[in-house]
C-alpha cells in the first residue's frame, strides 16, 4: 500500500501542469483539428466538409502558398544578416580589445526585448511617405525630389520589413554566439596561435567549426520564430490610422503578407471562417514539423 501510494506521489505534483496543459493545449489542438473540418462562422452551427478547407489552400483565392512565399522570403533575407552581423559582432565583443562589454551586449540586445508593436509602429513612423524621418533626410541631402511611398510599393515594402527584422533579431543571434564562444576551449586557440596559425585561419579551421552546432540552432529557431511573423508587419502596414498606412491586408499586392497574418485575417478579419483558418494553421504547423525535422537531423549529425 505504501507503495502504491509513493508510486503516485510524481503524478499529483504533475497534476496542476497536466490538467493546464489539457485545458489550454491539448483540448484545444484538437477542437481546432476539428473545426478545420467544417464550415463555422464561430457563431452558428458546424457544417462538417471533410477535407474541403485544406483542398482550398491550392485555390489562390486561400493566398495561403502566397503568405508562406512572403514569410520564406523575409525568413531568406533576414536569417543569413542576422547570422553574419551577430557572430561579427559577437566576435568582436568576446576580444580582449573591447571595453564596455556589458553596455554593448546590452544595446545590441534591446532591439529583441522591444515590443512587436512599439517596432512595427516606430518603423511607421520612420518610413512614413509624408512626415517619416527617412524621407526628411534624403529629401535635406537631396537624393530625392519627392518623398518615397515606402510602404506603397511591393518592393520597398518587403525590404522595410526585412531591415526591421533584421535590426530586431541579430541581437539575438549575437548572445547565442556569445555564449558558444565562452563555451570554447582557449587552449585550442593558444596551440594555433603557437603553431603559426593567423587569427582569421584559427577562427575559419577552429572557431567557426565549433560554433556549428549553435549555427543549427539558430537556424532551426529562426524559422520558426520567422514563421511566426505577425505583429510587426501588421503594424507597420497597417498604421494605426498614420498617412503610410495600406488598406490592403498584407501590403500592396498583399506582398507583405505572412502565413499568421493570413490566418488571422482569414479566421477573425475579413473572411470570418473559422474552419479555413484553422486549416491554415495546420497547414502551417506542417511546414515548421518539417524544418524542424530537417534541422534536427543536421543537429544530430554533428553528434554522431
Amino acid at each position: 500500500m505504501v507503495a502504491l501510494k509513493r508510486r503516485w506521489v510524481p503524478y499529483f505534483f504533475l497534476s496542476p501542469y497536466i490538467l493546464f496543459y489539457l485545458a489550454f493545449g491539448l483540448i484545444p489542438m484538437v477542437f481546432s483539428l476539428y473545426v478545420s473540418l467544417t464550415s463555422w462562422n464561430g457563431i452558428g452551427e458546424k457544417t462538417f466538409i471533410g477535407l474541403d478547407n485544406y483542398k482550398f489552400l491550392f485555390n489562390p483565392d486561400s493566398y495561403f502558398f502566397k503568405s508562406v512565399g512572403n514569410t520564406l522570403l523575409f525568413v531568406l533575407f533576414t536569417l543569413p544578416m542576422q547570422i553574419i552581423f551577430g557572430l561579427i559582432i559577437a566576435t568582436l565583443l568576446y576580444s580582449r580589445w573591447v571595453k564596455w562589454k556589458s553596455f554593448f551586449q546590452l544595446i545590441n540586445f534591446l532591439p529583441y526585448i522591444v515590443t512587436p508593436v512599439a517596432v512595427g509602429l516606430m518603423f511607421n513612423l520612420l518610413f512614413d511617405w509624408q512626415a517619416g524621418f527617412i524621407n526628411k533626410i534624403l529629401l535635406q541631402l537631396g537624393l530625392i525630389d519627392e518623398g518615397i511611398y515606402w510602404l506603397g510599393d511591393p518592393l520597398y515594402a518587403r525590404i522595410v520589413i526585412i531591415l526591421m527584422l533584421f535590426w530586431k533579431g541579430f541581437g539575438y543571434t549575437m548572445i547565442f554566439y556569445l555564449a558558444g564562444l565562452a563555451n570554447i576551449p582557449k587552449d585550442l586557440n593558444e596551440a594555433a596561435q603557437v603553431d603559426g596559425a593567423t587569427g582569421y585561419r584559427t577562427f575559419m579551421s577552429i572557431t567557426l567549426p565549433l560554433l556549428k552546432p549553435v549555427t543549427v540552432f539558430i537556424v532551426i529557431t529562426g524559422i520558426i520564430g520567422g514563421f511566426q511573423l505577425l505583429e510587426e508587419p501588421m503594424l507597420l502596414l497597417g498604421g494605426s490610422g498614420m498617412g503610410s498606412s495600406t488598406a490592403v491586408i498584407g501590403g500592396p499586392d498583399r506582398c507583405c503578407l505572412t502565413t499568421v497574418w493570413n490566418m488571422y485575417d482569414t479566421a477573425y478579419g475579413s473572411m470570418n471562417r473559422y474552419g479555413l483558418g484553422a486549416a491554415i494553421a495546420y497547414g502551417l504547423c506542417i511546414i515548421i514539423a518539417f524544418f524542424s525535422f530537417i534541422g534536427a537531423r543536421f543537429y544530430r549529425g554533428d553528434h554522431e
